[in-house]
C-alpha cells in the first residue's frame, strides 16, 4: 500500500506518517514535506523515485504525472484499468494526504500579485479531486483533524467505503472553497462586481445552539474574501452568541460605525430602537437610553468609542444581551462582568465593511452593493430653509433611517432619536406609530427623516400637527408639490436628498 503525502500545513504530519508505516503503508512525499518526514524518521521516498521524473519549474510540476494520477484514479474492480496500469508500470496509490498552498493567508497578508499567483496550488487540487472521485478505492485526507481517527479506523479495520465517501465530500468542499477564493480574487482585479459566474466560499466558524427559533438548526460561516465589523471580534465575557444575537449585532455595528463623534446604537430585533451622538460616549449612551427606555430591555448596545466606568455604571441596572465597543477600561469591565450572561464584545471599527449585501431567497441569491450614501446632495424645496441645527438633525435622522426596515420614519432632535418606526406597509402608518408609541414625547422643533418619498401630503399634515419643524426625504413622487405646499403652509422646512434608502 502507498500513501502520497504533500502538505502545506504540516501539523501532526510526521506522527501520522509514522502511524501509517505501522499499518504497512509505503510513504511517497514531495519537497518540504519529504524533509519533515525524513527528519522524523519516516522511511519516505521522493516523488521523483515514483515517477522517474524530476520536480521542475520551481516545483510547479512534480505530481502532474500518469504514475501519480493513474495510481490514484484506476478502479481496482475494473479489469481493464488494472491491466492498463500494470502494463505501464503504475503502482496503486491507496491514500492521498494533501492540503493546499496557503493562497488565503498570502492574500490576507497583502503580498504582491506575483506572490499571490505563485500560491495558487495546481497539483494539490488535482490529486485531491482524483482521489475524491475514486473514493471507493482511495482515502483522500485533507484535514489534519482527521489523522487520529484514520489511524484508529486502520487499527479496527473500519476505514470503509462510507467513511472514505465522507472524506471525499470534505475534499471536494475544500477545493470548491479554494477555487472560489481564487475566482473572486481575479474578478476583483478586473473590477467585476457581478461576474457571469461566481462562487462564494464560506468557512464554518461554529455551530449555533439554534436559529431564529429553537426548532431551527443553524451555524455561522465566515467569508474569507471580505472583512467586516465582526472580523476579529473578541468575546470577553458572557454566554455564546446566538443566531439572533449575530443578526442584531450586524445592524448595531453598522449604525454605530456611521459616526465619527461618540455614538451609541441600541438595537432590538435587527432594527434600531434608539441612537444618539454626544461629546462623550457616556452622554451618547444616556441620550440613547432616554430616547427609548422600554425597547432597550433585552437589546444590544453598540458604541464606537471606549466603554468607560461611568457608562458601564449607567447601564448596570438594564438587562442587555450584548454590549459592543472598541475597548473597555478596567473599571468598566469589572462592572459589566458582574452580569454572568452579558456578552461583552471587542470590535475593530477600523475594519472595512463588505462592499456587497447578499440575501438568499428560496433558491435565488440577491447580491447588491451596500448602501453607503449619506445625504450627498441636498436641495431645500420650501420657502422656509432649515437652520444649521435642523439640518444636522435631519442628516443624523437619515443615517439612522438607512438602518430601519421600510417603510421607515425617524424623528430626532439635538443628535438623538426621539421616535423610530419601521416595517410598516404604509408611510403614514409608520409616522402614526412613531408618534402614538411615544405619547410622553414633545415633538415640537424636531426634525424628521423618511427613507422614501411622500406619495401624499398626509405625513406633512400630521407632522405639522405635532410641531415637527423640518423634514428630509428623497423626493421624486408625482405629487411632491402637494407636500411642499403643505410644508410652506405650516412653515416647515423640507429638504430633498434625491436618494432613497429602502431596507427590506
Amino acid at each position: 500500500m502507498k500513501a502520497l503525502i504533500s502538505v502545506t500545513d504540516k501539523t501532526g504530519i510526521a506522527d501520522f506518517a509514522l502511524g501509517l508505516e505501522k499499518f504497512g503503508y509505503e510513504i511517497v512525499s514531495t519537497g518540504g514535506t519529504l524533509k519533515v518526514l525524513l527528519d522524523a524518521g519516516v522511511k519516505a521516498i521522493s516523488i521523483d523515485e515514483l515517477t522517474g521524473f524530476p520536480e521542475m519549474l520551481d516545483g510547479r510540476v512534480k505530481t502532474l504525472h500518469p504514475k501519480v494520477h493513474g495510481g490514484i484514479l484506476h478502479i481496482r474492480a475494473n479489469e481493464t484499468h488494472v491491466a492498463t496500469v500494470k502494463e505501464h508500470g503504475i503502482d496503486p496509490i491507496d491514500m492521498v494526504v494533501v492540503n493546499l498552498y496557503d493562497f488565503e493567508g498570502t492574500l490576507k497578508s497583502g503580498k504582491p500579485h506575483d506572490e499571490i499567483v505563485e500560491n495558487i496550488d495546481i497539483g494539490g487540487p488535482s490529486m485531491i479531486r482524483s482521489a475524491a472521485k475514486n473514493y471507493k478505492d482511495v482515502a483522500v485526507v485533507t484535514d489534519p483533524k482527521d489523522y487520529q481517527e484514520i489511524l484508529e479506523r486502520l487499527s479496527n479495520k473500519t476505514l470503509d467505503e462510507a467513511y472514505k465517501r465522507k472524506l471525499a465530500y470534505k475534499a471536494f468542499s475544500l477545493t470548491g472553497y479554494y477555487d472560489a477564493m481564487i475566482g473572486r480574487y481575479f474578478a476583483g482585479l478586473e473590477n467585476e462586481t457581478f461576474p457571469e459566474r461566481t462562487a462564494i466560499g464560506l468557512l464554518k466558524e461554529s455551530s449555533l445552539r439554534y436559529g431564529e427559533n429553537p426548532h431551527q438548526n443553524a451555524a455561522v460561516y465566515e467569508d474569507a474574501m471580505t472583512t467586516s465589523l465582526m472580523t476579529g471580534m473578541i468575546q470577553l465575557h458572557g454566554k455564546e452568541l446566538s443566531f439572533n444575537n449575530l443578526n442584531d449585532l450586524n445592524t448595531a455595528l453598522e449604525l454605530a460605525s456611521e459616526f465619527e463623534e461618540p455614538a451609541v446604537a441600541v438595537i432590538k430585533h435587527a432594527t434600531p430602537c434608539a441612537a444618539a451622538i454626544g461629546s462623550t460616549i457616556y452622554e451618547a449612551f444616556v441620550r440613547a437610553y432616554e430616547a427609548d427606555k422600554m425597547s432597550i430591555f433585552g437589546g444590544i448596545v453598540a458604541m464606537n468609542k471606549e466603554m468607560d466606568a461611568e457608562t458601564a455604571t449607567a447601564m448596570d441596572e438594564i438587562f442587555l444581551e450584548i454590549v459592543a465597543a472598541p475597548s473597555y477600561s478596567e473599571q468598566a469591565l469589572e462592572i459589566l462582568k458582574k452580569k454572568k450572561n452579558l456578552r461583552i464584545l471587542v470590535i475593530n471599527y477600523n475594519n472595512k465593511k463588505s462592499g456587497l449585501d447578499v440575501k438568499f431567497a428560496s433558491g435565488k441569491v440577491l447580491i447588491q452593493e451596500t448602501d453607503n450614501l449619506n445625504c450627498e446632495k441636498l436641495e431645500t424645496v420650501t420657502t422656509t430653509a432649515p437652520t444649521k441645527a435642523q439640518l444636522d438633525d435631519m442628516k443624523f435622522a437619515m443615517i439612522v433611517c438607512k438602518h430601519v426596515k421600510s417603510n421607515a420614519i425617524v424623528i430626532a432632535k439635538g443628535g438623538a432619536t426621539v421616535a423610530i418606526s419601521g416595517g410598516q406597509t404604509s408611510r403614514i402608518w409608520a409616522l402614526q406609530n412613531a408618534i402614538r408609541n411615544n405619547p410622553d414625547k414633545d415633538f415640537a422643533g424636531c426634525s424628521l427623516a423618511s427613507d422614501a418619498f411622500f406619495p401624499f401630503d398626509d405625513c406633512v399634515t400630521l407632522s405639522a400637527e405635532h410641531g415637527i419643524a423640518a423634514i428630509m426625504q428623497p423626493g421624486g413622487a408625482g405629487r411632491d408639490q402637494d407636500s411642499i405646499d403643505a410644508c410652506n403652509k405650516s412653515g416647515i422646512a423640507m429638504v430633498f436628498t434625491g436618494t432613497r434608502h429602502f431596507k427590506h
